[in-house]
């Protein structure tokens, strides 16, 4: 009995994040069975338990696709609220500094910058993009690596990814771009959505601003769309509860893939897969990392394409991955050709 008493709670709790999102609905309800276990929910003084953290994460998560970037210094940054003008000012550790209007968010920002609080971008600059249902902290383990590895400013930009459209998204990137003194070299790592944002981006993009583009690593990027989301098109319920983004990759692809560009800068893909003909879902046809095929990566024109085998969702925590992207934005190339796939990730 209390087991269905706590799992009807924790479906109270978690469904207005399941709203946000197709995707990220399919792993939201994937967790609901692990609260059902056998462990005594005995709280500890010193720690918090673990479905206390569980309950954290998706607060912090909804919080996370309820903003958008707009200015990011040294991971300080201005958010927009992806519903209304509000603004806030957010510093390094994501703490609230002042809400208000972009005017006042804009000078308490400028004020921290003439004392010191925020330090300069480096002469590069690598913004790290997530995903759909994602926030900035899914891409944290490839952030920490990149920052260990190079001397550029890593920089990650945040979006309302099934909040609002995906223009929406690149005007957003588009102002966090021109933030940037103007003679930065920026370079992109994106993963999954992360990357039609920047491809929208390039559409209404200044020239002067893309020729200041060096590079770009696609993480299992949706380029030719998603048969996920057309299967997902075919459930009523599903294609009812998409919204922004979310219902644009679902029901308007034929729509958005017009409007994305290919970059005119060297950009490598990593896929993920398993180097068969089967991949991780049985749901789709051919080799896929579990959300995207393979072949939906693919995007004519680019300089180096990889198959590393990992999941969709693992993918920023993989060594692997890691060293092939570090290596793709220093050297322009991947340092691997092949990888092997056997035994593969489970």
């Amino acid at each position: 009995m209390a087991r269905i008493s706590l799992r009807n709670s924790v479906f109270l709790k978690i469904f207005p994040v399941l709203q946000l999102s197709v995707i990220s609905s399919y792993f939201l309800i994937i967790a609901i069975p692990q609260v059902t276990g056998t462990e005594s929910f005995t709280t500890d003084n010193t720690e918090k338990h673990w479905v206390s953290k569980i309950f954290d994460d998706f607060t912090a998560a909804t919080d996370a696709l309820q903003w958008s970037d707009v200015r990011v210094v040294s991971n300080w940054r201005i958010q927009q609220h992806v519903q209304s003008e509000a603004y806030r000012l957010l510093d390094s550790d994501d703490h609230v500094v002042i809400e208000g209007t972009l005017k006042s968010c804009s000078a308490k920002f400028s004020g921290l910058m003439k004392e010191g609080c925020i330090s300069p971008v480096e002469k590069e600059v690598v913004i790290v993009l997530h995903g759909l249902g994602e926030g900035r902290s899914a891409m944290k383990p490839l952030v920490v690596f990149l920052k260990e590895n190079m001397t550029a400013s890593i920089l990650t930009f945040g979006y309302a990814s099934p909040r609002a459209p995906l223009a929406s998204h690149a005007h957003a990137l588009g102002r966090v771009l021109a933030g940037l003194p103007p003679t930065t070299a920026i370079s992109f790592v994106g993963h999954s959505m992360g990357n039609l944002v920047v491809r929208r981006w390039l559409r209404d993009a200044q020239p002067d601003v893309v020729n200041r583009i060096d590079r770009m690593v696609m993480l299992g990027p949706p380029n030719q769309g998603s048969d996920l989301a057309r299967l997902a098109a075919s459930n009523h319920l599903l294609r009812n509860l998409a919204s922004g983004a979310a219902r644009e990759l679902v029901l308007h692809w034929d729509n958005i893939s017009r409007e994305l560009q290919t970059p005119p800068f060297r950009y490598g893909i990593i896929a993920g897969g398993k180097g068969d003909n089967k991949g991780y879902s049985s749901l789709l046809e051919g080799d896929d990392d579990a959300i995207v095929r393979v072949s939906e990566t693919q995007l004519q024109g680019s300089d180096d394409f990889l198959v590393i085998p990992v999941r969709h969702s693992r993918m920023m925590e993989n060594t692997d991955v890691q060293k092939e992207t570090l290596s793709f934005l220093l050297q322009g190339q991947f340092a691997k050709k092949h990888f092997h796939t056997s035994p593969p990730e489970k």
